[in-house]
């Protein structure tokens, strides 16, 4: 958990708005923002004309915008998204510049590449970056993005859909630690992500870079589907069940895979310790023990 840890949230508020405002005052964050002075500005007439707490569906106009979040839930920058048929444009900051140095803008990148191919399922995601920032395109070139022109005036990095499913794959980010997933469970899981109506992104990308095991070659200490096992959230630990939604019933301790919780701990093993957003906020998870785990006793034939 001393990664660099990045959530990216799509919910803007009035005082994200402000906080905004305040980092676009700032010359070490815009100067290479080709567009910073119009985004002062609307942000600036978006706050005057309105009143309302939530400005999201203002702030997505055009693109999707999202506030970046560190472990501590604090905002420590922006991303936006702006998609045009198959190809997607990423521009992103870190405003706060007290946090600079420490690879935020790198786990940045790779949340936004995240919703870009497994939510708006872009063939292609594009960032222009003008040639002086240098901080930027390593960060960029960290995330396995490739430079594919380059101008006295800016340079154009890309990263395709299935370039990125081959580093996630190969775990070449290495944000987290490796996970286990039997063939059994990735079959059905595939299933329900096709048949899904609405976003299952966590959980897909935990399914992309899993290692995919044989049902008798996964270890006892494994997180499967249908496994229990005793968690540490935060300060508390409860006793949880990884089920599939039909079976959920997150008062006995059954937690559906496709939420929040049941995606953070499937194909961790005892001792794992991860930092993972639930129902808005950043939470400490760790692996206790794994109390019952289907393959372990015989039972994934069932």
């Amino acid at each position: 958990m001393n990664k660099p840890f990045i959530s990216l949230c799509p919910e803007i508020t009035r005082a994200h708005a402000l906080k905004l405002m305040d980092w676009l005052e700032d010359d070490r964050v815009t100067c290479y923002l080709s567009d910073s002075r119009d985004v002062s500005r609307t942000i600036e007439h978006t706050i005057e004309r309105t009143q309302l707490p939530i400005l999201t569906h203002l702030f997505n106009r055009g693109g999707r915008f999202f506030m970046a979040y560190d472990r501590h839930d604090e905002p420590v920058g922006f991303v936006r998204l702006i998609k045009t048929d198959r190809e997607c444009e990423i521009v992103l900051a870190i405003g706060d510049s007290e946090k600079w140095g420490r690879n935020l803008g790198t786990r940045t990148i790779r949340e936004g590449m995240k919703l870009a191919f497994l939510d708006m399922r872009a063939d292609k995601l594009i960032a222009n970056i003008h040639p002086e920032n240098l901080r930027s395109q390593k960060a960029f070139e960290r995330s396995g993005f490739e430079l594919e022109s380059e101008t006295p005036t800016m340079t154009s990095w890309a990263m395709t859909a299935g370039r990125y499913l081959q580093l996630l794959r190969e775990d070449a980010f290495h944000d987290a630690p490796g996970i286990y997933i039997t063939e059994m469970d990735k079959a059905k899981l595939d299933n329900l992500i096709a048949l899904e109506d609405g976003p299952v992104v966590q959980l897909e990308h935990e399914l992309e870079r899993a290692v995919v095991v044989e049902p008798d070659q996964v270890p006892g200490t494994v997180i499967t589907m249908n496994s229990r096992a005793l968690v540490q959230l935060d300060d508390e630990e409860i006793e949880v069940a990884v089920v599939y939604p039909e079976d959920a019933n997150s008062s006995a301790g059954k937690h559906s895979v496709c939420s929040d919780l049941g995606a953070a701990i499937l194909g961790y093993q005892e001792g794992d310790a991860i930092d993972w957003r639930i129902a808005g906020r950043t939470r400490q998870i760790e692996i206790r023990k794994v109390l019952y785990q289907p393959e372990a006793a015989g039972d994934y034939h069932l």
